[in-house]
């Protein structure tokens, strides 16, 4: 007994606190990171312009000032952010060849990162809010979507991702880190991060497992609920061409939403049933791909945005004329 206490104390004396990382990220020959590197330089600055011209119509047109497109203005704020706090540091870390993240650098990247995945899910329940009310109830689209309820949806949207990474990044300070510091992923992301812990995983585990459930099956069941009234109410129209018409406005929101939360859903399968190699592979993308494609998507089908874009563009002719 004496020497299990002189053992146990010995292990204690030699255990050493992790205060740094290192991000393994895509490992190969130089070559082959260096054309990773041009890849997503290039992805992470065209999805940083597309998603800031967005921003900047909604906000400088007012034909735009509608709940819709304030939505749309805040889903492209978001990406840009989403892309901008992981891609920069993957980037640096290739160019530089110094995968190294201090302790607290990795635990805000990850507080960031869960912060804007988890608004993402509440703003794409709110905007699936705001179609059900546009189709099933127009005539009183203006007085349930006024202003006061649109930045409501919007503050709540964003409370609760910041409450949501708040508490899963809480129960990750709990616990201890005292082994390998070898993150396998190109960024700081709970699983891997998790995976390094040492003693007791199950609160955090649990933890995580429970917000994930209530953060997808809350904004998930908007969704459905939503998309389900609103079929029912387009099969009720009379016109081919009123319900086409109906149809053009959801197909956007839709395809941004099954991108969303499939590539999410394949993440996690690909990260229970292969490797974390096959899942760096799926998270890209999620976390670069996904933010990529979705100004694309809404402005290739969106004729106000794209009547926006040409007015701005000729706007800016105009004064570069004058000048």
């Amino acid at each position: 007994m004496l020497a299990d206490k002189n053992l146990s104390t010995h292990l204690m004396t030699n255990r050493t606190t992790v205060t740094t990382f290192f991000l393994v990220g895509f490992t190969g020959c130089r070559a082959f990171q260096l054309s990773i590197f041009t890849s997503f330089l290039f992805l992470y600055i065209f999805t940083v312009l597309e998603n800031l011209v967005i921003v900047i119509l909604v906000l400088q047109d007012s034909r735009l000032h509608k709940p819709m497109y304030i939505f749309l203005g805040n889903l492209s704020f978001l990406e840009i952010w989403y892309v901008s706090v992981t891609l920069p540091n993957m980037l640096a870390d290739i160019a530089t060849e110094n995968h190294e993240i201090a302790f607290g650098a990795c635990l805000a990247q990850l507080y960031i990162f869960t912060f804007l995945g988890a608004a993402e899910c509440y703003l794409l329940a709110a905007m699936a809010y705001d179609r059900y009310v546009a189709i099933c109830h127009p005539l009183r689209y203006t007085i349930i979507m006024q202003d006061k309820s649109v930045v409501w949806l919007l503050i709540c949207s964003w409370t609760l991702g910041l409450l949501t990474a708040t508490t899963t990044n809480w129960f990750l300070t709990r616990l201890d880190f005292c082994g390998t510091n070898q993150i396998e992923h190109y960024f700081c992301d709970a699983s891997p991060l998790v995976r390094l812990a040492c003693g007791d995983k199950t609160t955090k585990e649990l933890s995580d497992f429970i917000l994930s459930v209530v953060v997808l099956m809350s904004s998930l069941s908007v969704i459905f609920v939503s998309y389900t009234c609103i079929t029912v109410s387009i099969m009720k129209m009379p016109s081919s061409q009123g319900r086409r018409k109906a149809f053009s406005t959801c197909t956007s929101h839709l395809v941004v939403v099954c991108l969303f939360y499939g590539s999410m859903g394949i993440t996690y399968m690909v990260e229970s049933e292969f490797s974390f190699s096959a899942n760096k592979l799926v998270s890209i993308f999620h976390s670069v791909i996904t933010p990529t494609l979705n100004p694309i998507i809404y402005t290739l089908r969106n004729k106000d945005i794209k009547v926006a874009l040409n007015r701005a563009l000729k706007n800016s002719i105009c004064l570069k004329i004058r000048s």
